[in-house]
């Protein structure tokens, strides 16, 4: 399978709590719901297109719970996330986590990069990674993703989960596509390449 990654980020770079101010306070965020402002029609249809590629979701605990929190109240008719989510296959990557409780879910308690390296190798188009920074950052300093979508919007909130450390190692990326909506939000698709350097000096 084909490990892709999407997150929704802001201009500086974080990833926590993009729904609502409670979403995630964790490490004390006070910054969530920052999305909701910039939503428009490319944001709706950037997203559906994602989910309508996916055939299976994988998952960080925290993301896990709180889609469960929401997603199993949506009807699948006429929505391609709901569908996803709620009738396909989920992984969910925890070791405290022992009933899932949502639709064909399957919690994976081992290594989280042998795990996945593992569901890798199985058959089928693509495995998704949607938020889950914790999950995203190990998958990405592991070299096991195979594509980036993300999309960043225009608003800074300081301090916070980010897919990038600064620890994290050094590649460079291929644009596959991109698109940007009428409030500003910028969608980039990125395939990851060896890291690559230059000298504006040279001819």
């Amino acid at each position: 399978m084909r490990l892709t990654i999407h997150t929704f980020m802001t201009l500086d770079g974080v990833m926590q709590a993009p729904g609502g101010p409670t979403e995630d306070t964790t490490g004390g965020f006070e910054r969530g719901g920052w999305l909701p402002p910039f939503v428009d029609e490319v944001f709706g249809e950037v997203v559906d297109g994602w989910f309508q590629r996916c055939d299976a979701v994988l998952l960080g605990r925290t993301t896990f719970e709180l889609m469960r929190s929401y997603w199993p109240q949506v009807p699948v008719e006429d929505d391609a996330v709901a569908a996803a989510l709620n009738a396909g296959p989920k992984f969910v990557v925890s070791r405290t986590l022992t009933d899932p409780d949502w639709g064909d879910t399957t919690v994976l308690s081992g290594d989280p990069v042998e795990e996945v390296r593992a569901l890798k190798e199985r058959p089928g188009g693509e495995l998704q990674v949607h938020g889950s920074a914790q999950l995203a950052r190990t998958l990405h300093e592991a070299g096991l993703i195979d594509e980036y979508r993300l999309l960043t919007f225009p608003v800074t909130v300081g301090a916070g989960k980010r897919l990038f450390g600064e620890d994290a190692p050094p590649r460079s990326y291929r644009l596959v596509d991109s698109r940007i909506s009428s409030t500003g939000v910028v969608y980039t698709a990125l395939a990851p390449e060896e890291f690559r350097t230059g000298d504006v000096g040279e001819e």
